[in-house]
């Protein structure tokens, strides 16, 4: 069965770091683009950043460029996320995600993962 399952999460203060870490499991990220999505509450989900299964390339959202980067290990099919400078406006879950193209890791069809809560706030 082809899953993603994150770790990690959390209240943190404006200003502030967190890690998010997500395990696959079911299937090869090399043979996918994957990366992360959030969605806050009330709004459509947000591409936060994929990497490209045509150029294995990292293409950041224009909202978290520069403050947040992701990493990858293939051969343990386990990534994570590293957020610095966090913002009132980054609240949201944050879900892991594979897909055959970078547009469908939000759309679908996707291997998603749950998501924790990282609610940015004093």
């Amino acid at each position: 069965q082809e899953q993603m399952v994150e770790s990690g999460g959390g209240l943190v203060q404006p200003g502030g770091s967190l890690r998010l870490s997500c395990a696959g499991s079911g299937f090869r990220f090399d043979d996918y683009s994957i990366g992360w999505f959030r969605q806050a509450p009330g709004k459509t989900r947000e591409a936060v950043v994929c990497i490209s299964s045509d150029d294995r390339l990292a293409y950041y959202g224009d909202a978290v460029k520069d403050r947040f980067s992701i990493w990858v290990d293939a051969a343990e099919n386990s990534l994570g996320l590293h957020m610095k400078d966090l913002k009132a406006g980054d609240t949201a879950v944050y879900c892991c995600a594979a897909a055959r193209s970078c547009p469908l890791l939000t759309s679908g069809p996707a291997i998603w993962g749950q998501g924790p809560q990282v609610p940015v706030t004093t």
